[in-house]
C-alpha cells in the first residue's frame, strides 16, 4: 500500500517549471529515496507534499485521499534549512516545537528525555541553542521531527553537517524508525547512504521524472551483466571479469584446473554512477 501517492504534479512560478507532470507512489514502511542534482525539484516536491505550497496542477493523495491539512499533522518534517530560535534553551525549544505537533506538556517531556537520552544529551536540556555547534543543534532538529512518532518522516539532508560518529546514529535511527513502522521520504545527495538504506528511489532532473523503483532493480537494469572471479593461481591472487553468460564454463575450467576459487560476485553499478549517468544524459538533451 501506497502512503503517498503523486499524480501528474505540476508547479510552475511564472514561467519556470519547477516540476513537470511528476507522477510516482512511495510505499507504507520503506525508506525512499528522493535524488536529483540541486534545482531538480525534490525541495519543490516536498513543500507540496507537506502543503506548504500547492501545486499548479495534479494532486497528492495521503493513504488514497486527497492530503488535507489535518494530514500534514502525520507527518514529521526535517528541511534542510536548519532553524532554532537561539536564545531559547534547549529543553523549552524542544517543548514548544513538540507540542506544536500536538502532544501534551507531559507526553512531550516523557518522550523528549528518552530521545535525549538516547543520542547522550540529557546535559544539553538548559543550555540556550545558541550555545550548541551545528551539529549539536542538528541532533536536536532531528529529535523534535521525529518524537509525535509521525507516519510519514520526510528528511532533507539529515547527515549534513555531522561527523561519521553522528552520522551512523543518525542512519541507525532511521532504520529502526523503520522497524517500527515508519514510512521515510531521504532526500539526499549522499549515494553511499542511499544503497544502505533506501528501498526504493525516485530521480528527478530539470523538472521531471528520470526513473523510480527499487534500489537494488536499478542497480541491476543499468549493470552489463558481468561477474568477477577471484581466484589464486600459482600464489598469486588474480580477478577476471566474465559475462554472466561464460562464467559457468570459466568457473569450471578453473576449477577442474585445480585453483582455487576464493571469491565469486556478481558486478552492478553503484547508485552514484547511475546518478551522474542519468543526470549528465539530461544534461545532452
Amino acid at each position: 500500500m501506497s502512503i503517498i501517492e503523486v499524480k501528474q504534479v505540476s508547479k510552475h512560478f511564472g514561467e519556470k517549471v519547477a516540476l513537470d507532470k511528476v507522477t510516482l507512489s512511495i510505499p507504507e514502511g520503506k525508506i525512499f529515496g528522493l535524488l536529483g542534482p540541486n534545482g531538480a525539484g525534490k525541495s519543490t516536491l516536498i513543500r507540496i507534499i507537506n502543503r506548504i505550497t500547492l501545486a499548479t496542477e495534479g494532486e497528492v493523495l495521503f493513504q488514497g485521499h486527497p492530503i488535507t491539512a489535518e494530514d500534514v499533522a502525520h507527518i514529521g518534517y526535517l528541511p534542510e534549512e536548519r532553524g532554532l530560535y537561539r536564545k531559547m534553551k534547549v529543553g523549552d525549544q524542544a517543548m514548544y516545537l513538540a507540542q506544536l505537533r500536538g502532544m501534551s506538556s507531559r507526553e512531550a517531556a516523557y518522550e523528549l528525555k528518552q530521545w535525549f537520552v538516547r543520542f547522550g544529551i540529557q546535559d544539553w536540556w538548559n543550555k540556550k541553542v545558541e550555545e550548541l555547534s551545528k551539529g549539536m543543534a542538528q541532533k536536536v532538529q532531528f529529535i523534535t521531527t521525529v518524537v509525535h512518532k509521525p507516519s510519514l518522516m520526510i528528511l532533507d539532508e539529515p547527515f549534513s553537517g555531522f561527523d561519521p560518529v553522528n552520522a551512523d546514529l543518525i542512519r541507525k535511527e532511521i532504520l529502526r524508525l523503520k522497524d517500527e513502522g515508519a514510512t521515510i521520504i531521504l532526500s539526499t545527495h549522499n549515494m553511499e547512504s542511499v544503497e544502505e538504506l533506501c528501498d526504493e528511489i525516485a530521480l528527478l532532473n530539470k523538472a521531471k521524472l528520470v526513473i523510480t523503483g527499487g534500489t537494488d532493480d536499478i542497480r541491476h537494469r543499468f549493470g552489463e551483466d558481468n561477474v568477477e572471479i577471484e581466484y589464486t593461481e600459482d600464489y598469486v591472487r588474480k580477478t577476471e571479469v566474465v559475462s554472466r553468460e561464460k562464467a559457468s564454463a570459466r568457473l569450471t575450467e578453473l576449477i577442474e584446473g585445480g585453483i582455487r576459487i576464493n571469491a565469486y560476485r556478481e558486478l552492478v553499478p553503484r547508485m552514484n554512477d547511475i546518478f551522474i549517468k542519468l543526470v549528465t544524459e539530461g544534461e545532452d538533451q
